[in-house]
């Protein structure tokens, strides 16, 4: 009885293992594609890294909106040029280079763009992603502006 107990147990702990691991390169997969962070899992080169981001809490329920393809290749107000497919944003007050966590209240996902242009100059909007980005933690892909949270993120 007691051989019996031990070896089903030990059975449990190598099928556990085995399916941590298989959790873990499924995590791997599905993250490389993505820099959607999730808690604190980031993903740099196939390889996953857990982190600890400081964050400054700066607004709470603004609109954020993302920008027509129009724009792409012509030059920000950084001088840096313009891609729809990276994550970047435009905001009146952060200076150029800062990173900020933003965060869909709706869905709860979040990612995090750096500033590298001037705007929205739109009322009531606070800040513009790049449409890649704006549609990684979109609901409803059908949207165009969503209520966030916006951190600053502190190195």
């Amino acid at each position: 009885m007691r051989k019996s107990i031990t070896l089903f147990f030990l059975v449990a702990v190598i099928g556990l293992a085995t399916s941590q691991s298989a959790i873990v390169e499924k995590l791997k997969s599905s993250l490389q594609k993505t820099a959607v962070i999730k808690d604190t899992i980031k993903v740099v080169k196939d390889t996953v890294h857990l982190e600890k981001v400081k964050l400054k809490f700066y607004k709470k329920d603004v609109n954020a909106s993302y920008y027509a393809d129009k724009f792409n290749g012509r030059k920000t107000a950084s001088g840096k040029k313009f891609n729809n497919n990276d994550y970047t944003a435009a905001h009146r007050k952060f200076p150029f280079g800062t990173k900020l966590k933003v965060t869909n209240q709706a869905s709860g996902k979040s990612i995090i763009v750096e500033v590298t242009d001037r705007g929205p100059f739109s009322r009531g909007r606070e800040i513009d992603l790049t449409k890649h980005g704006f549609m990684e933690i979109a609901k409803n892909k059908g949207i165009g502006v969503m209520v966030v949270t916006i951190e600053e993120v502190i190195n």
